[in-house]
């Protein structure tokens, strides 16, 4: 358990919190030292389009020759062990304890490169998740990840401005090619977005085809440009659901 609590005059009251992947008596939900151990990508050395790592700041062969429809990728961790381990626990065991602290986490990325590369974009929009998704788990996880960050950076967050109009089969398991023709129609955009800047906010991105398909509809909605800004970035090996 992650923290263990008592009841005082004033209510429950945490009495001590233990870090969730070492069981380490600590303050956060992840201690100092397994923190660190994560891995954070470099953008200096990362495809700045789709933010695959192992480039110098170079824009990948993929992206050169089939370029998806957003125009960067800001990605707060690499999806490798431990990370993959809190992330399964957050969708699938629905461990919320987590959120705010990767909320922090992308916000730090997030400020830290824009702070030098470019504004901040005027809104954010959740991917949206499958309609069985949503009443298997009971929450859209990039719906919480997107308000965190909105309030952390004071950008809106637009709910429901984009639909999830087509169910689709899961994409793990799937090659690229594969996940573009599922993907392929799975949303729609609800109002106009002329000349808007648009984040869109994921969990986690392996090919980048469910975020692109996302991108194409904000852009024929009239979004000048669209940012993809994930919790972490799916490298070569690691499977995801």
């Amino acid at each position: 358990m992650p923290s263990t609590s008592i009841f005082t005059r004033s209510g429950l009251t945490d009495i001590r919190q233990s870090c969730v992947l070492c069981d380490a008596d600590d303050n956060a939900v992840v201690c100092r030292e397994c923190d660190l151990g994560l891995i954070r990508p470099q953008s200096s050395r990362s495809c700045p389009t789709c933010g695959l790592p192992g480039l110098a700041d170079a824009v990948c062969g993929q992206c050169l020759s089939t370029p998806p429809h957003f125009d960067g990728t800001f990605a707060a961790f690499l999806y490798q062990f431990p990370l993959n381990r809190l992330v399964q626990s957050f969708k699938f065991r629905a461990d919320l304890t987590l959120v705010d602290y990767f909320v922090a986490a992308m916000a730090a990325r997030v400020n830290a490169v824009t702070s030098t590369h470019q504004q901040l974009p005027d809104v954010l929009i959740a991917l949206p998740l499958a309609n069985h998704r949503l009443r298997e788990r009971g929450f859209n996880q990039s719906a919480l990840l997107a308000d965190g960050i909105a309030n952390a950076i004071g950008v809106r967050v637009a709910h429901g401005s984009m639909l999830r109009i087509r169910e689709t089969a899961p994409q793990s398991g799937l090659d690229r090619d594969a996940r573009i023709k599922n993907i392929r129609g799975a949303f729609d955009c609800v109002g106009k977005l002329d000349g808007k800047h648009v984040a869109l906010i994921d969990d986690v991105m392996t090919t980048g085809a469910t975020l692109s398909e996302a991108a194409k509809v904000l852009k024929q909605a009239g979004a000048a440009r669209v940012d993809a800004w994930v919790l972490s970035r799916a490298v070569f090996g690691v499977a995801h659901d």
